[in-house]
């Protein structure tokens, strides 16, 4: 009997050094897919083939890292909102473009040239032409990056940045916004997960027995392992700007409870979330399935929380506030 529990107790020892050992050595591999195999990272198709007018810009991470990303005006004197985009695992920023072509053909007055917004759109660092390696550190410093650029233009209006994040994406966007209360005036995510601890369970179920985010029963035995939480459960709760869930409920890479995990975590604490679920959307095409109701649903969203501020509104503010500091 005692050999017998001897043999399970080093049995499970081992397993416990095997996992260890593939967290330590292989978790970055396994969190960050720049491209499918078989595939390159350059991309071969740019905006200028599908008739766009955008901007190469490369830029520096706080660290040094060289960064790409492409900035698209859907017209050339538009004041619009300004979308910043971040992309999914194994997806590219001509996901957004290719969106945006198909939508404009196809659903016309719901596509984002109707919503005139400005796209920028950046590769994370070892993703498309961008240099370096990915994790949750660098990428966050790779985000803010793209963020301090965006302030900092003048041909935009700067008083209207929003971030959009799907999946991965929308983990780096939701760690951003809550950072930049005072840059970002509003947040969209789509099939984003709760945590990446949360993920690798249902990813790879025997994980579940040693790793889990915040609201799992999981022993977390090697939850000090994982070097790229991105824990948008303990993000969400503390950004104060408005946002937008649009969440696919036939995802077969996140399950939509995360999606609505996040909403209940967000809509505790502030009044300004939005969710809306796509009944066929599947973790890549929700944008696509959902059609005119997915566009009209950001349109919406856009208009209520970052609308234009017409001139004689904000010269009618600039008579009122000088009035206002003399009588007070």
């Amino acid at each position: 009997m005692v050999s017998y529990m001897g043999a399970v107790l080093y049995g499970f020892v081992g397993i416990v050094v095997a996992v260890m050992a593939l967290l330590v050595a292989f978790q970055e591999k396994l969190v960050y897919v720049p491209v499918l195999p078989g595939l390159t990272k350059s991309y071969q198709v740019t905006p200028a083939r599908l008739r766009l007018l955008y901007e190469d810009v490369w830029l520096r991470s706080s660290d040094g890292v060289r960064l790409h990303a492409w900035f698209i005006k859907v017209l050339p004197e538009s004041r619009g909102p300004t979308v910043l985009f971040f992309q999914e695992n194994a997806g590219s920023i001509l996901t957004m473009i290719h969106h945006y072509k198909y939508m404009s053909s196809v659903f016309g007055s719901f596509s984002l040239k109707r919503l005139q917004c400005n796209v920028f759109m950046l590769s994370y660092r070892g993703y498309g032409e961008s240099d370096g390696y990915p994790s949750q550190h660098g990428i966050t410093k790779d985000a803010q990056a793209a963020l301090d650029h965006l302030s900092q233009r003048t041909d935009i209006d700067t008083s209207r940045i929003v971030v959009f994040g799907r999946s991965l994406g929308g983990a780096v966007g939701a760690l951003l916004t809550k950072n930049n209360p005072d840059k970002v005036n509003a947040l969209i995510l789509e099939n984003t997960f709760t945590s990446i601890m949360d993920l690798a369970g249902v990813l790879l179920p025997f994980l579940k027995w040693f790793i889990g985010g915040t609201g799992s029963k999981a022993p977390k035995l090697l939850n000090f392992l994982v070097r790229s939480p991105w824990s948008t459960i303990d993000i969400v709760g503390q950004i104060k700007q408005p946002i937008l869930f649009l969440s696919g409920l036939q995802d077969e890479m996140v399950p939509p409870f995360h999606m609505q995990m996040l909403y209940d975590k967000a809509a505790a604490h502030n009044r300004e979330c939005i969710f809306v679920d796509f009944p066929n959307g599947m973790h890549m095409d929700t944008w696509l399935v959902g059609g005119d109701h997915y566009w009209r649903t950001i349109q919406q969203f856009l208009e209520k929380h970052v609308p234009e501020i017409k001139e004689h509104e904000s010269s009618h503010d600039a008579k009122v506030i000088p009035f206002l500091l003399e009588i007070l």
